[in-house]
């Protein structure tokens, strides 16, 4: 007979060990299920490891390119990468450990296996040496994220065409790179190994890196990573990518690149299939992403999606966030509904991009009449004594009423810098009011306090 619970949660990611978390704190009965892993790719191959490989990064450009602005000098300086990947993955192991402890303290029943519906409310999982149990649930939650999409025509080895799992594993690296795709991923891989003196060129299909973006952030971003030696090629749609010898052979429209190894880095898939939803009934767009409304609720009763599956919005903190939403419908608690275009976007390349709401364009695409407020971190006290000043906190609101539109940054910290603005845009504060809040001196936020300051007409170290 099957096991029967109130929850079962399929994924074991940022959305989906939270939304457990969340629906045991309500007094349900659960289950959480997943193939590979506790903490999902987010805590053991992407975000939490690339974060350790970043910092490492950030270490040896200031050594290998900055020493002479900080008075040092090395005479036979040695970067061992081995050991930031192997500090990457302790970092990773002891996280990815920590939700274990979380599932045994919240009593959720933890299965390892592949779990594919039979009915609405039956899952039949399969564990590594191919045996089957079915468990119960009224309520059903997929949450089993998304994976690199793969290039037509282009086949990935794992060793000389790579996606980033590979990449983040390796502990060798590339003398010569060709990155193809310059979203958050790309820039991100592009900072890590340029900082270790790897040749790296991105090759981007549309007209600017990070295109979701402001687009001066991106034109800021572009000169920052030319400045460092990056090679940025964009508009450009390559003609093959194929493994030639011990190089590989990236063919561009007006010329060929020979490099060691290629990042496929272009865009995500959604984790949607051998799951057996179509056996009951479940709703996907054309790109097999699960269809959902506010309540994280699917077509089919009892079945709830969240995360990157659903293609919402494929950031951890955005599942994080839709996991506990979709526990507390479940349970009929209070709870909030989110609005996407609003949620914190933050990607960790070299100088940092941060942003929420509206682009510039976007706003006045949309018929408001806008301010705009800047501050360039080179007008900071603390950026400079950081030696880190590249960049500009910029503010967008409506002329009308006051109201935050959005806010688009690059430069040091700015990740860490912008929550104080989507809570003040959550709060339905204006920049007035954030200029009013004294920021401590010397300090980054300040930088805010001062975009503020002059979208409000009223800018004072500028």
């Amino acid at each position: 007979m099957a096991e029967q619970f109130d929850v079962i949660v399929i994924g074991a990611g940022p959305a989906g060990y939270v939304a457990a978390i969340r629906a045991a704190q309500l007094k349900q009965k659960v289950a959480i299920v997943d193939k590979q892993w506790l903490g999902g790719v987010c805590l053991n191959i992407g975000c939490i490891p690339s974060k350790s490989l970043l910092k490492n990064a950030e270490v040896a450009h200031t050594l290998r390119m900055r020493g002479k602005d900080f008075g040092f000098s090395f005479d036979n300086l040695k970067l061992d990468y081995s050991v930031a990947v192997k500090r990457s993955r302790s970092n990773s192991d002891r996280l990815t450990k920590g939700v274990g402890f979380l599932m045994k303290k919240n009593n959720i029943t933890v299965i390892m296996g592949e779990a594919k519906f039979k009915s609405k409310d039956t899952l039949m999982v399969t564990d590594k040496d191919g045996k089957g149990a079915e468990i119960k649930a009224k309520n059903i939650i997929v949450a089993t994220g998304a994976s690199a999409a793969m290039l037509p025509g282009v086949t990935v080895d794992g060793k000389k065409i790579m996606t980033y799992v590979e990449a983040i594993l390796q502990e060798t690296l590339p003398k010569s790179v060709v990155i193809v795709g310059g979203g958050a991923i790309g820039t991100e891989f592009a900072t890590i190994w340029n900082s270790y003196g790897v040749d790296v060129t991105i090759v981007e299909l549309l007209p600017r890196i990070l295109p979701r973006e402001d687009e001066e952030v991106s034109k800021e971003l572009t000169k920052e990573l030319t400045k460092h030696g990056i090679k940025i090629k964009t508009g450009v749609k390559f003609e093959s990518i194929a493994v030639a010898g011990n190089a590989v052979k990236v063919k561009l429209p007006e010329e060929t690149l020979e490099v060691d190894q290629v990042l496929v880095a272009a865009a995500f898939t959604p984790n949607s299939k051998n799951l057996g939803l179509e056996t009951v009934g479940v709703k996907l767009s054309e790109r097999g992403m699960i269809e959902i409304n506010e309540k994280m609720q699917t077509n089919v009763a009892g079945i709830w999606a969240v995360g990157d599956v659903t293609g919402k919005l494929m950031l951890a903190h955005v599942g994080t966030a839709m996991g506990i939403i979709c526990a507390e419908n479940i349970a009929g608690a209070e709870t909030v509904t989110l609005d996407y275009e609003m949620m914190p976007r933050a990607t960790y390349c070299y100088p940092q991009v941060a942003s929420f709401g509206l682009t510039e364009a976007q706003a006045k695409e949309r018929g408001h009449n806008i301010k705009v407020g800047k501050f360039p971190f080179q007008a900071n006290g603390k950026a400079l004594g950081l030696g880190d000043y590249a960049g500009f906190v910029k503010i967008i609101m409506d002329e009308k009423y006051g109201e935050i539109l959005g806010a688009h940054m690059i430069g040091p910290e700015v990740t860490e810098l912008l929550p104080e603005l989507t809570l003040a845009q959550l709060m339905e504060l204006t920049p007035h009011e954030i200029a009013r809040n004294v920021h401590a001196h010397p300090s980054l936020s300040e930088t805010l306090m001062e975009a503020a300051h002059g979208a409000s007409g009223t800018p004072i170290h500028i």
